[in-house]
């Protein structure tokens, strides 16, 4: 009895995905590593200007001290924010949002206009990743052949990737001091730098968790973290629309491709093949050699030469049209441009342009979100500046204190406890003054605020103290303004609700048997009886 042979089973289709899930995966789920071919050309000489320009930026900037305050700072701790000069305080919620919605409204109209530009030309990951590390890496992979790249690849393979991971990892700690820096500025951070590290452990701990995250990210994550952990690429779907800057690939001019061997190989016809299926009277079959020329076989310009590809820091192929791993970088611009002068092409079958006028449409300038987003814009930001630039220079708040709402004086009056917060908004020290503009209410202050400092905040607090006859008619309660000086010139009036009782009939008669018989002089002298025990 025979048996039929046995037959591993093959891996099942449904756990293939149809179509490919990210450039950077393998059929089998494993990860495709990228190694991006250099290119030059137009664009990418200019964003390397650009890339310089940023990184320059970045390393001074927190650096820059104008009136004795860091230029920009972000000082978390202390609740100051200063952005190019501009000081904001933790208490400036409104300024606060009006800045974080004109930031997210110039987002989407800037990628409604030029498509994801940030991201291939300004955004952290991209300038450091494209023209700091990856070139990095390639200076020790060992396949160099002149100059100093020449002279590192006769070096042994370990040493190489030593001291690549050495550099590598001595500019991330310079860059993460930097980073350090826009939080408790610098020149704490240079203070920091000549003690040791267990006088200031959260520094130190700060500085070796970045430096730790970006060794891992320009050195392994890489590419990953525009497709895992960045949102932007999956919010392009509405950020942008057909009008919208684009690289793409132009179909109508490109296809169908065809590599230049094949445009050359000479096409060959057989004539005398019998018709009528009778063998006898067969014709005897020439070979003869087709006399077409290139433009008459229809080929578009693309030869198929895959250079787009290979140049491409996301791994895409931009021929497939608009995909979220895209981040307009214009790599694949500069090295299609290349191709097609070597072959005697016009440039600009890969371009920046839009899906609208890719598909032959003209082109629409003036849409709705074009329109709509300056507008909110314009408003948004104006308000900011508005309210920038009319801030006082202090900070005022009436608080009421805990307790009961009113106390009755022994002289009749009504005394009200409450607190005033006082910030200052100014760059020197400030000592405040508090007193009452209201007839017949007066200020006692049982704390003062002197030499207050830039951006710090206190309190004082005070006793407001009321006749009673202010409070007639005035069902229980009182509006009083407050007048707040400082030693330079500053006054601002704040109001604060004075409370007393409904009935005024007994604090009246307290008020006149007080007044009646008022209470005796601490310094009057006293008589030989009250002497006697």
């Amino acid at each position: 009895m025979s048996t039929l042979p046995q037959t591993e089973p093959s891996e099942p289709e449904l756990l293939r995905p149809e179509d490919r899930v990210l450039s950077t995966l393998n059929a089998d789920g494993s990860r495709r590593w990228l190694d991006p071919k250099p290119v030059e050309g137009f664009y990418r000489h200019r964003r390397k200007i650009l890339a310089w320009v940023l990184i320059v930026i970045f390393m001074a900037l927190p650096h820059i001290h104008v009136g004795g305050k860091q230029f920009f700072f972000i000082n978390i701790a202390e609740g100051e924010f200063t952005i190019f000069g501009a000081t904001f305080l933790r208490t400036d919620t409104v300024l606060l949002a009006l800045a974080a919605i004109t930031l997210g409204v110039t987002v989407f109209l800037v990628t409604a206009l030029f498509g994801r530009v940030w991201c291939g030309w300004a955004c952290p990951q991209t300038v450091y990743l494209e023209f700091l590390f990856r070139p990095l890496a390639r200076l020790f992979d060992g396949k160099g052949r002149k100059g100093v790249r020449g002279a590192i690849s006769h070096l042994p393979s370990g040493l190489r990737k030593l001291l690549r991971w050495g550099l590598m990892a001595l500019i991330c700690f310079h860059l993460a001091n930097t980073f350090l820096a826009y939080f408790v500025g610098s020149r704490t951070v240079f203070e920091w730098s000549l003690q040791a590290p267990w006088h200031h452990p959260a520094g130190f701990a700060f500085v070796a968790f970045i430096t730790v995250a970006m060794i891992f990210n320009f050195g392994f994550f890489r590419e990953q973290l525009c497709f895992i952990a960045c949102p932007y690429g999956r919010f392009q779907s509405v950020l942008l629309d057909k009008q919208s800057l684009i690289v793409g690939y132009d179909t109508k001019r490109g296809e169908p491709r065809a590599n230049p061997a094949k445009r050359k190989r000479p096409r060959r016809e057989k004539r005398g093949a019998p018709s009528n299926g009778h063998a006898d009277i067969a014709l005897p079959i020439v070979e003869t050699e087709s006399t077409a020329t290139p433009d008459e076989q229809s080929f578009g310009d693309c030869v198929e030469c895959n250079r787009c590809v290979a140049v491409c820091p996301t791994g895409i192929d931009i021929r497939e049209g608009l995909q979220m791993e895209c981040i307009h970088c214009a790599r694949c611009i500069d090295a299609c441009d290349e191709v097609m002068e070597k072959v005697g092409k016009d440039p600009g079958l890969i371009r920046y342009s839009s899906q609208s006028v890719l598909t032959g449409a003209r082109p629409r300038f003036f849409r709705p979100r074009v329109v709509i987003y300056p507008l909110i814009l314009a408003i948004v930001s104006s308000t900011l500046l508005f309210l920038s630039a009319t801030h006082a220079d202090a900070d005022l708040r009436v608080v009421r204190a805990k307790g009961q709402p009113f106390y009755t004086l022994p002289t009749g009056e009504i005394s009200n406890q409450i607190r005033l917060r006082i910030t200052n908004r100014t760059n020197e020290p400030r000592s405040y003054t508090v007193e009452s503009v209201a007839e017949g209410v007066r200020v006692e202050s049982e704390t003062t605020v002197e030499n207050l400092g830039p951006g710090e905040t206190d309190s004082a607090r005070l006793l407001v103290i009321a006749e009673p006859s202010v409070l007639v008619g005035q069902g229980g309660s009182l509006r009083v303004p407050l007048l707040v000086r400082d030693d330079a010139g500053f006054a601002a009036t704040r109001e604060c609700k004075f409370l007393g009782p409904l009935n005024l009939t007994r604090a009246l008669e307290i008020a006149e048997q007080a007044a009646a018989n008022p209470p005796p002089s601490p310094d009057a002298p006293t008589s030989p009886e009250e002497d006697q025990p």
